[in-house]
């Protein structure tokens, strides 16, 4: 769901920053079992857990959910089942949070056991926005593990070139407050990307077309105060180094630290040199925002003397030991 459109309610923002809405679902034979009993069905969508757990406790599903059943016994049905069926079948296995691994091993082994084609287990709370208990406690303490900070519509944006090699590159560093949140980056094809050398901030916008579709737009204003867009900073570079950039600004927007996110990137052991390439560039992008004096990941040691006494200063990685500097 957009939630920039009006009358929306945001219940969950996953770990890449997109928002979803989260109610409850009722099984049509109860809303037909309610109506029979002098309940109103239309009013389910207005009760809180509470009201709706005191209704399921006089209705022939109580005691009927994912927690009640034997979950052996529900893997051994089902390989009776799927024994008729060729393919397309699966056991989906919800369990509660406090269930121990030896019990997890013991369906999954039970499942081969049975002849089951395929088999799931959740247990809650194991993934980002799936089996969420409706426990008012458990809600609290998966919204505190699982939370992202929510991205904006706009987000303020530094511009960085820099040389990679023998070429010129650009990155966009989409911010927080005063951190990374998202970063794209790649050759700074002037083509595509017809933006002036001078400029060094402007802003990125998240838009959604008719599908749900994110695509993403830099804006900058200049020096006459016109404001000037670029479209689909998503198609503008290489679709590979899209996917990577992807995945690292899910890192950067669960707030790891700068520091720990160059150190993982540094460390990547990636199958070409193209995007090798890509990989030093972001890395040579983020160091800018490390604050000076931080310190790095454990284990970094200067390559002239060995010294572990490392400090980053405006991105460089220096040796208070023997001055000698790393930049990129």
């Amino acid at each position: 769901m957009n939630p920039n459109d009006q009358n929306v309610h945001v219940s969950f923002v996953d770990e890449t920053g997109d928002s979803w809405e989260q109610y409850n679902v009722f099984h049509h034979h109860f809303k037909t079992w309610m109506l029979a009993n002098g309940y109103d069905p239309n009013q389910l969508e207005t009760f809180n857990q509470d009201q709706i757990d005191e209704i399921v406790k006089f209705s022939p599903y109580y005691k009927a959910t994912s927690n009640d059943v034997d979950w052996l016994e529900k893997v051994r049905m089902q390989g009776a089942i799927q024994k008729w069926i060729d393919h397309s079948i699966s056991v989906t296995i919800n369990l509660p949070n406090n269930v121990d691994e030896k019990l997890v091993g013991e369906l999954y082994i039970e499942a081969w056991r049975s002849g089951c084609k395929g088999v799931t287990v959740y247990r809650d709370g194991s993934r980002d926005g799936v089996l969420i208990s409706g426990n008012d406690n458990n809600k609290k303490e998966q919204e505190s593990t699982a939370f992202v900070p929510k991205r904006p519509k706009v987000l303020e944006a530094d511009v960085v070139r820099f040389k990679n090699q023998s070429e010129d590159w650009i990155a966009f560093v989409g911010l927080l407050g005063d951190r990374p949140y998202e970063i794209f980056t790649g050759l700074a094809d002037e083509d595509a990307l017809n933006i002036p050398k001078t400029v060094k901030k402007g802003q990125i916008i998240k838009n959604r077309d008719s599908n749900g579709v994110a695509s993403y737009d830099f804006q900058y204003s200049t020096r006459y105060g016109n404001k000037i867009t670029v479209s689909g900073l998503s198609v503008k570079f290489n679709p590979e180094f899209w996917n990577y950039a992807k995945l690292l600004s899910g890192v950067l927007r669960h707030e790891m630290p700068i520091e720990h996110v160059v150190a993982l990137i540094s460390s990547l052991d990636l199958y070409s040199d193209t995007i090798n390439t890509w990989k030093n560039g972001v890395e040579r992008a983020l160091r800018k925002f490390i604050k000076d004096g931080t310190q790095p990941s454990k284990g970094a040691k200067c390559q002239s003397c060995s010294s572990n006494n490392l400090v980053y200063q405006e991105g460089c990685l220096i040796c208070k030991d023997c001055g000698s500097s790393k930049c990129g």
